[in-house]
């Protein structure tokens, strides 16, 4: 494939968002398995049968989306049932991201992948890694802000996740997320102007 592709990662309530949102605003192709996967387990959506067969109407929410509260809390007391939904999920979001960065016309693309390490397949493709990271204690304070999650919920996460001392060791880029917008978008302006550059000088070398 030949584009020049962001992998972007960091833990839970890190702002990988946040950081997606703004590079996006900057003209940056952005492809969200997080987005993918919650188009993917909407009502009608593409696994939502699969669902359905492999774990029974107990996951499935009145409006026949997944209900996510229920099934991370299955997965997370069940880890052969974290496998099975992992088995349903991963391919049929992979073929998505891959249709994704092939339509992307951007100078370079971000792709978001809060389980970049931890899956391991999306390595090959990347031409960068780039971990959004923030201090543990505010990502529990931004994340159990969310709906349906809590504190004991954000901290089981984490602890599924890989650790933050190995996210950092496999980093190219690391956009440190402790501080106000204003700082956030200085470095997102840097790293942009960075991929935009080198992205122009991959480009014209995968196509002489």
């Amino acid at each position: 494939m030949n584009k020049y592709i962001v992998g972007v990662t960091g833990g839970i309530g890190a702002g990988k968002s946040t950081v997606a949102s703004l590079f996006a605003k900057r003209g940056a192709g952005l492809v969200d398995t997080d987005a993918i996967s919650r188009q993917m387990t909407a009502p009608g959506g593409a696994a939502i049968q699969a669902i359905r067969e492999k774990f029974g109407e107990a996951f499935i929410a009145e409006d026949g989306s997944l209900d996510r509260t229920a099934m991370r809390n299955h997965v997370f007391n069940h880890p052969p049932a974290r496998k099975q939904l992992e088995s349903i999920m991963h391919g049929r979001i992979r073929e998505a991201v891959y249709a994704a960065l092939e339509a992307a016309t951007q100078p370079y693309v971000l792709l978001v992948v809060p389980l970049l390490i931890e899956v391991g397949s999306y390595r090959p493709i990347l031409s960068r890694v780039l971990v959004v990271d923030c201090d543990e204690e505010l990502q529990v304070e931004r994340a159990a802000k969310r709906p349906d999650m809590t504190e004991d919920a954000v901290r089981a996460i984490m602890a599924a996740q890989t650790d933050r001392k190995t996210r950092l060791r496999v980093a190219d880029d690391v956009i440190d997320n402790n501080g106000d917008l204003e700082s956030l978008e200085a470095v997102v302006e840097r790293l942009d102007q960075q991929y935009r550059t080198v992205a122009l000088e991959y480009g014209n070398i995968a196509h002489s």
